[in-house]
């Protein structure tokens, strides 16, 4: 069952026209709560806001070319390998279910525009079809019954929702959940397999149509945040936050006495103490 095509079955039944449209359909209604959730949020205008804050407190200047290598950092790092988390586990199930969604959504689409009229379609789309579904399946439900729910440090439960918070990872999870069992169904047919099939698109429904309430949009913001941040250090704006001093430097001490005072003339270098221990604490 991991070599069929699900939608080759279902055209038998439903025109592939309609499978098309609702394709797009899901596509107009991501791209327009996306922008309702930019102009209730007014991300865009933050992000122009504090770009413009930022190059006014700028100590330097940073090029195209600096710009560039900086976008491709931003994508090797937060985008393709989500360098952003630090705990290893939670980095892991981030990629699982980011590729396992993207596999799942390119194969869905080119699966109902190309093979839905009859031509058979290439085994390997229909296996990477599945394996999108069970790395989103892996990924998420780990993050939901492991991860999220480490009593240690956040103590929340798995039967526990939080609203809009959740609505994504559980929109998720069902979308792929049911799109396998509706795909392994079609041995059995009938009643059964349409029952599943009509899970798969509610779930479907309710992930793609709920992006001005979930945490959908953020998957697009959390790039441009990235880079903006890149920026900001490579210019020397730093967020108006302080710079990186050498505690020892004696003009460092000259302008802030209170270091000699309570840390001595030579300083010991504490590093990130945020990270000496776990987060256990919340």
């Amino acid at each position: 069952m991991l070599i069929n095509n699900p939608f080759a079955e279902l055209a038998m039944s439903i025109s592939p026209g309609v499978m098309k449209a609702y394709v797009v359909l899901m596509i107009l209604l991501v791209i327009g709560g996306t922008v309702l959730d930019m102009v209730h949020k007014q991300s865009a205008k933050y992000f122009f806001a504090n770009s413009k804050k930022a190059q006014e407190g700028a100590s330097r200047k940073v090029g195209s070319a600096k710009k560039a290598g900086l976008v491709v950092k931003t994508v090797a790092g937060e985008v393709l390998t989500s360098s952003e988390f630090c705990n290893s586990r939670r980095r892991l199930s981030h990629l699982c279910t980011m590729y396992g969604f993207i596999l799942f959504v390119v194969t869905s689409a080119i699966l109902i525009f190309s093979y839905t009229g009859g031509t058979d379609a290439p085994v390997l789309l229909n296996l990477l079809w599945h394996l999108g579904a069970i790395l989103l399946c892996i990924g998420g439900y780990w993050f939901w019954f492991s991860i999220r729910v480490d009593v240690a440090s956040a103590g929340v439960k798995w039967n526990q929702f939080n609203g809009r918070g959740d609505l994504f990872i559980l929109g998720l999870l069902s979308m792929a959940t049911f799109g396998l069992l509706w795909s392994f169904s079609q041995l059995v047919g009938g009643a059964v397999s349409m029952f599943f099939f009509a899970l798969f698109i509610l779930s479907s429904t309710v992930l793609f149509g709920s992006v001005y309430w979930s945490k959908f949009a953020h998957m697009f913001f959390k790039p441009a945040a990235a880079f903006q941040k890149k920026v900001a250090h490579a210019d020397g704006s730093r967020e108006n936050l302080p710079d990186d001093f050498d505690l020892s430097d004696p003009a460092v001490q000259a302008r802030f006495p209170d270091i000699p005072e309570y840390m001595g003339t030579n300083p010991p270098n504490m590093g990130l103490g945020i990270k000496r221990e776990a987060p256990r604490h919340f």
